[in-house]
């Protein structure tokens, strides 16, 4: 049965991204401080079709542990304008729900990955992602705002938090404004490397 996850970086004063955020300045320009750890995996550079990495450690297998649980993804209409310019052809191997109020004709790329432009609200993108994912889990890829929107309408089953030591100071925060009294908490998970501390966390709907 599938569930519904996703899997974040932040700084240590909770951040997801930075001030600004534009096509021109993906993440408001804070990618590289949040998400050093993973640019260091080889696994993360295979994902996005491209040579790169120093290592393939335990990280790598946890990058590569979340991309094959995926069986579809719902994202909201900022990331989706910061990445269509730079992403590869085929980055998700999988269809890609896009909440956004455009009217756009599906974009069917070469492999296996289709853009769908969804109009309707996060449960709308929610059956339609159900269905492509055949039985795998659906990931809320992003960004802030729409992690958020699944989190109080009671959707989310798993999340994994990635938290770099650094302090941003100003930005997006990736927890702002959630409805503390939907869920319990429980900890599945933690684990720690040289640029990041991993948690792994399932909610129970009250």
């Amino acid at each position: 049965m599938s569930k519904i996850i996703f899997d974040s970086g932040i700084s240590l004063d909770g951040f997801f991204a930075g001030d600004n955020r534009s096509p021109s300045n993906p993440m408001g320009g804070v990618s590289p401080k949040i998400h050093n750890w993973m640019f260091k995996q080889k696994a993360f550079w295979k994902h996005i079709k491209m040579e790169g990495g120093e290592e393939y450690g335990e990280d790598s297998k946890l990058i590569d542990a979340v991309f094959a649980r995926t069986g579809s993804y719902i994202m909201g209409k900022r990331m989706f304008d910061e990445g269509e310019v730079v992403w590869p052809e085929n980055l998700y191997e999988a269809d890609v729900y896009v909440l956004t109020h455009e009217k756009r004709e599906p974009w069917v790329q070469k492999g296996t990955t289709t853009f769908y432009f969804i109009n309707d609200g996060i449960h709308s993108a929610l059956e339609k992602a159900k269905q492509s994912a055949k039985g795998k889990d659906i990931r809320i890829q992003g960004g802030a705002n729409t992690i958020q929107q699944f989190l109080n309408s009671g959707l989310v089953d798993e999340f994994f938090i990635h938290i770099a030591p650094v302090f941003l100071g100003s930005g997006i925060r990736l927890f702002d404004g959630i409805d503390k009294d939907i869920y319990d908490i429980q900890i599945v998970e933690i684990q720690s490397s040289d640029l990041t501390t991993h948690l792994h966390y399932k909610l129970i709907k009250k």
